[in-house]
């Protein structure tokens, strides 16, 4: 039956891709650096507002532009980290079209016995895994989990939400981890056993942030302080989506508003955390709020100073609501791929890396989008879930020797990097085969796809 709160989306935007500028202009102003306006993103990014559809020999002249200043900024280096998704739970009922990540968080309570392909991790499980991956020489764990309702950052916010469950305040998300089949521990916990041996530990959206503060007066700054104590060291700008509420009101209305995702972002920063940011692109915003999300971007950076890569998704579309329920019927264009990457790096002028993501691009696009403005190239990831779930359909891992082999074929030197960019090893394509060195137990040896240094079968390593 189709969902009608779905299909009776409304898609008409007062924000429309419209602007008084000449595409001359703008192209000039890019290419000598001036800061770009709104406006002058719109004309950039739909290669001129004076013609219809994408112009392709304009789009060569943006992607030139974007190119160059990428060189001027960051040289020709491309960069990559040695990494682990390590998501603990899938448990959600926030209902983001976008997404097929998530389960009904109904399905995880005790007593429910039909089958479901969702997961939940407890502390233990996730200290497990991530002790399992050092030995991969991995040194960054990203973690970004559902909205699970027994999820609380510390034992004093459960006993503050189950007081408010008590006083029948049902807005909360909360039900006590008894009641649910596996126990995800808390925020603190998950934390402090994800962060082993040193290993740095990228977790904590803004979303995220808020679900561990809801029902309570706390800041973020002081939600970020408590997880960075427990081991947090930076913090994903992803629950971005599109930094524009009448965008968000349609494909995640159960989530945070642009100012709370800023505020969040703050008080990371505040709390003396490093953090990205993040858009998804694709599905059923237009080019103005493509734009009208860097310049919310920009605007953070320019007041803070601590974001410190920009990473554009492109929407996978295939399993998620939007696709299913025909609200969409694909995801961005080639075109508008590339021009999403080399808009990035001309319109933010203040942050320094441009991130091409393999997983949702796959690796020949990937590639062409360092020609584009990006300058690194994610990382070996061992395991990815988000986007699998949704549709995508390339792959999970990377190994350092095939990340020299790609990086080498566009002519460009591979480089080993750290989670913030402030230790960095260049590699020599001649001196295989290769491996991570900047990890707790990282030696120089090969990522082998079995998951034992020395060797083995070729099966895959992810583990879901």
């Amino acid at each position: 039956m189709t969902d009608p709160s779905v299909t009776d989306l409304d898609l008409d935007f007062d924000h429309v891709p419209e602007s008084d500028q000449s595409f001359e202009n703008v192209l000039e102003k890019a290419r000598t650096g001036e800061r770009l306006t709104v406006a002058d993103g719109v004309e950039l990014i739909t290669t001129g507002t004076d013609r219809e559809g994408i112009d392709q020999r304009r789009k060569e002249l943006v992607l030139e532009a974007a190119d160059r200043r990428r060189a001027e900024v960051v040289g020709d280096e491309v960069t990559f980290v040695a990494n682990l998704n390590n998501n603990v739970t899938t448990a959600c009922n926030v209902g983001c079209l976008f997404c097929n990540f998530k389960d009904t968080a109904h399905q995880f309570e005790t007593g429910y016995e039909a089958e479901h392909a969702g997961f939940t991790k407890t502390p233990d499980e996730s200290r497990q895994i991530v002790t399992e991956a050092l030995d991969f020489g991995i040194y960054e764990v990203c973690s970004v989990s559902g909205l699970h309702p027994a999820f609380a950052l510390n034992e004093e916010h459960h006993e503050i939400l189950r007081t408010g469950v008590d006083d029948g305040d049902r807005d909360l998300n909360y039900k006590p981890p008894e009641q649910y089949t596996t126990d995800p521990g808390t925020y603190v916990e998950q934390m402090d056993a994800m962060s082993v041996d040193g290993v740095h530990l990228h977790s904590m959206t803004p979303e995220e942030a808020y679900h561990a503060k809801r029902g309570t007066d706390w800041s973020y700054e002081s939600v970020y302080r408590e997880l960075r104590e427990a081991g947090l060291a930076s913090a994903p700008g992803t629950a971005a989506e599109i930094l524009v509420d009448e965008v968000r009101d349609v494909i995640c209305p159960g989530k945070i508003d642009t100012n709370d995702w800023v505020e969040a972002m703050e008080g990371a920063m505040a709390a003396g955390l490093d953090t990205t940011a993040t858009i998804m692109y694709g599905h059923v915003e237009n080019e103005m709020h493509r734009v009208m999300h860097l310049k919310v971007v920009r605007d953070l950076q320019d007041r803070t100073g601590g974001i410190t890569e920009f990473v554009p998704l492109s929407f996978i579309h295939q399993n998620t609501p939007l696709f299913e329920h025909g609200v969409v019927d694909g995801g961005a264009s080639d075109d508008e791929d590339e021009l999403m990457i080399a808009v990035a790096r001309l319109f933010l002028d203040n942050v320094d890396h441009v991130q091409s993501s393999w997983v949702k691009y796959g690796n020949a696009k990937g590639l062409k989008l360092l020609n584009c403005g990006a300058d690194d190239f994610m990382g070996t990831i061992l395991s990815e879930e988000i986007t699998k779930r949704a549709g995508g359909q390339y792959g999970e891992y990377r190994t350092f020797d095939e990340y020299v082999d790609m990086i080498s074929a566009i002519g460009r030197p591979a480089v080993e990097r750290s989670t913030d960019y402030r230790q960095r090893r260049r590699i020599d394509p001649d001196d295989g085969p290769h491996g991570p060195t900047l990890g707790p137990r990282a030696d120089g040896s090969p990522m082998l796809r079995t998951g034992h240094r020395d060797g083995g079968s070729d099966s895959a390593h992810a583990d879901d």
